[in-house]
């Protein structure tokens, strides 16, 4: 939590919105800044990407001007921090089958639900939730402290251990009529969301890899094994000359995805294809990494283990891998294979 602030003194939350206090980044800037905060740690660039994209966007996007006034200035600054409620306990990659719902009642609305694997869940000082009202998907600002509303730690995490993970859980939880969003309908709006984020981890997993790939170089070449260093080895100049290259062409395809999306000419297929290819190549650079250190990589000294098991949920999160492949493949198609 002590990061927060400093994070905010740098533009970094929010920081491609305009206005409200916001840095108004370009699509490259910004990833360029979620690289270098996920080079220390997926659980550190998680933070500012659900904040920014999942949490600042949707009302930035979709929410009313007194929403946007309210909220964004005091989120931009780090005062205020934001979740974004869409995963279920029984619905992940298929989103349309939540089960949470929304009634009208009074003045306001009545939610009720669970939401699971939620970053920044338990410091939340608000959550931007998904529900179904009169059958259709609504957005939701749910403040912290409303009565039935619970935020609970998840605990026993091998993976993104720096992270605030928690379930969410409404019961007969009322909000008043101004906290809905009024921008948007469907599941248009979440996906809008996620579209956000996908693009901002894109570039961060590429730092997690530049860790692992730098480690890897150093300790190579300082490491002697058979009366020489290990970088002298063929095959481990080979693991070196391939993490160098995907990483290369994995930030050449985030830079043409953020030009794209600076030119609001970026499809959600590009930005899967994105997530999915660095994400892969960033895990791979990770294993190669702990390979080439050998034992040493296992301890916590060194980061590519630390790196490795956040890089597992990075591949499942927002979007598994074999969901954007098919994301990918119903473009290419027409066909859209997961129903």
């Amino acid at each position: 939590k002590d990061l927060i602030r400093p994070i905010a003194d740098l533009g970094l939350l929010g920081a491609n919105l305009h206005g409200y206090d916001c840095a108004g980044m370009s699509a490259v800037t910004y990833g360029l800044a979620m690289q270098e905060l996920e080079r220390a740690d997926s659980g550190i660039r998680s933070f500012a990407s659900v904040q920014g994209s999942l949490c600042m966007y949707p009302i930035y996007a979709y929410g009313s001007e007194e929403q946007k006034k309210k909220w964004l200035p005091s989120m931009a600054r780090g005062e205020k921090i934001g979740c974004f409620g869409l995963t279920e306990p029984d619905f992940g990659s298929n989103p349309s089958g939540m089960l949470t719902t929304a009634e009208k009642k009074g003045a306001g609305y009545v939610l009720h639900g669970t939401k699971m694997w939620i970053t920044n869940g338990t410091m939340a000082d608000l959550a931007i939730v998904w529900a179904r009202l009169d059958g259709k998907i609504r957005g939701f600002i749910v403040e912290k402290g409303t009565p039935g509303f619970t935020a609970n730690e998840v605990t026993g995490k091998l993976s993104l251990r720096a992270s605030d993970t928690a379930e969410l859980a409404f019961d007969r939880c009322e909000i008043p009529a101004e906290n809905i969003l009024p921008g948007v309908e469907g599941l248009k709006g979440p996906l809008g969301c996620l579209n956000q984020a996908r693009y901002g981890i894109s570039w961060g997993v590429l730092g997690a890899a530049h860790a692992c790939f730098y480690e890897a170089l150093g300790y190579s070449k300082q490491r002697i094994q058979f009366d020489r260093p290990l970088a002298g080895f063929q095959l481990v100049q080979r693991k070196l000359a391939m993490m160098a290259t995907e990483i290369t062409k994995g930030q050449l395809l985030a830079l043409r995805v953020g030009r794209l999306k600076d030119e609001g000419k970026v499809t959600p297929a590009q930005i899967s294809m994105a997530k999915m290819n660095n994400v892969k190549v960033a895990l791979d650079c990770a294993r190669t990494t702990r390979d080439i250190l050998g034992a040493n990589g296992i301890l916590d000294e060194y980061t590519s283990m630390r790196h490795m098991m956040n890089l597992e949920s990075v591949y499942t999160y927002e979007g598994t891998h074999d969901i954007h492949t098919l994301v990918i493949g119903e473009a290419l198609t027409g066909i859209p294979a997961y129903k």
